[in-house]
C-alpha cells in the first residue's frame, strides 16, 4: 500500500480526490493538509463521508509516499519551495503552476497524450478542466494536420469549476435559470491548450479563440471546437477512432452527448463530425473527475505501473 497525503485537502475536487484514495486499492490516505479546515473530520466538510472515515484535517505535514497538491492557483509553488523534502516524493499537483512552467521537472498529465512521459516521472501537473475537454476534442486532427485556419470554442462548465470559495455567481439565487459569459477570448487555460497542440504539431500556428460559459448546473463541461477541414466524415471519425484506440476513458461517439452521460465518471465522450466543410467537435467530461480529481488517479496508476482504470471504475448519474 502507498502511504498517500491530500495538501490542501478542503476544496471540492479534493473531496472528490479524497474519496477515490479512500476506495483504491493500493492507497492508504493518512494525511489531510488543510490549515483553514484542520482538527475537524473529514466528513464535517466533505459531506459524502460520513460512514466513510474517522480521518481529521491536519496542520502539520508527515511523511507520505505520494501527495496531492489541491490547492490554489500560485500555492503550490510556494509549498514546495517552502517544503523541499515533498520534491523526493511522487507529487501530482492539481494546480496550473506546473503545467507550462516545468520547475521542479513536471511533466503535463494529459494521459491520452502523454502517457509515456508520465510513467516515467515522479512529477505530474494535471491538466485544467477545461483544457482537458478542448484538447482531447482538439488533439486528433491537429495531430493529423487536418485543421485549415482558426479554431473557434465555446464551453459550459459547472459551478464547482470555480472552486468552494464564496462568489456573487456562485450563489444559487443567481445561478439558478441563469447563464453567462466570462473571460472571453482570455481564459487561462488557453495557454497550456495551445501548448499541447503545438506539442502534437509543431507546424501548427493557428489561434484558438474561446468563450467560457458559466452554466446552471453543479458539475459537468460541455465544449464545441470549430474549423475547417479537408477531410470527410468516414475519414473525420476514423482520425479521431485510430488517436483513442488504446485510450480507456476517452470514447468516440457517433451522436451529440450530453454531460449527464460522464458526471462521476472519468470518461470523456467525443462526437466528430463534418457540416459543410466544417469539423464541429463536441466533448464532455466530468469538472472534478475526468477534469481533476479522476485524471489525478489516473495519473499516479500510470506513474505506479497499474492498470489506468484501478479505483476509477465509476458509474455515471444519468439521473
Amino acid at each position: 500500500m502507498y502511504k498517500v497525503g491530500v495538501i490542501g485537502a478542503g476544496g471540492f475536487a479534493a473531496g472528490e480526490l479524497i474519496q477515490l484514495l479512500l476506495d483504491h486499492e493500493q492507497t492508504e490516505v493518512t494525511l489531510l493538509y488543510s490549515q483553514s479546515q484542520s482538527g475537524k473530520r473529514v466528513s464535517e466538510t466533505h459531506h459524502g463521508l460520513v460512514g466513510e472515515s474517522d480521518l481529521r484535517f491536519e496542520n502539520v505535514l508527515s511523511i507520505c509516499d505520494i501527495y496531492f497538491l489541491c490547492m490554489g492557483h500560485g500555492a503550490s509553488a510556494a509549498f514546495l519551495d517552502n517544503h523541499p523534502d515533498v520534491l523526493t516524493k511522487t507529487v501530482i499537483d492539481l494546480s496550473q503552476d506546473f503545467r507550462i512552467d516545468s520547475a521542479y521537472g513536471f511533466v503535463y498529465g494529459l494521459p491520452e497524450a502523454k502517457s509515456e512521459s508520465i510513467k516515467k516521472s515522479t512529477k505530474v501537473a494535471n491538466p485544467g478542466c477545461f483544457a482537458t475537454s478542448i484538447a482531447l476534442g482538439l488533439l486528433p486532427a491537429i495531430q493529423a494536420k487536418a485543421v485549415m485556419g482558426n479554431i473557434h470554442i465555446s464551453g459550459i462548465t459547472g459551478s464547482t469549476g470555480a472552486g468552494q470559495s464564496s462568489s456573487p455567481t456562485l450563489h444559487y439565487s443567481w445561478r439558478h435559470g441563469n447563464a453567462s459569459t466570462y473571460k472571453p477570448l482570455q481564459h487561462q487555460h488557453t495557454i497550456e491548450i495551445n501548448a499541447i497542440l503545438r506539442d502534437a504539431n509543431s507546424d501548427f500556428g493557428e489561434s484558438l479563440f474561446f468563450v467560457p460559459y458559466r452554466g446552471a448546473f453543479t458539475r459537468g463541461i460541455i465544449t464545441t471546437s470549430y474549423f475547417k477541414t479537408g477531410l470527410t466524415q468516414a475519414e473525420l471519425v476514423s482520425t479521431y477512432e485510430d488517436y483513442f484506440q488504446e485510450a480507456v476513458f476517452t470514447h468516440v461517439i457517433d451522436r451529440h452527448p450530453d454531460v449527464k452521460m460522464v458526471v462521476n465518471s472519468n470518461k470523456c465522450l467525443i462526437f466528430p463530425q463534418i457540416i459543410d466543410g466544417m469539423a464541429v467537435v463536441v466533448s464532455v467530461i466530468d469538472n472534478l473527475i475526468k477534469g481533476a480529481a479522476g485524471q489525478a488517479v489516473q495519473n499516479m496508476n500510470l506513474m505506479l505501473g497499474l492498470p489506468e482504470r484501478t479505483g476509477l471504475q465509476l458509474k455515471t448519474s444519468n439521473f
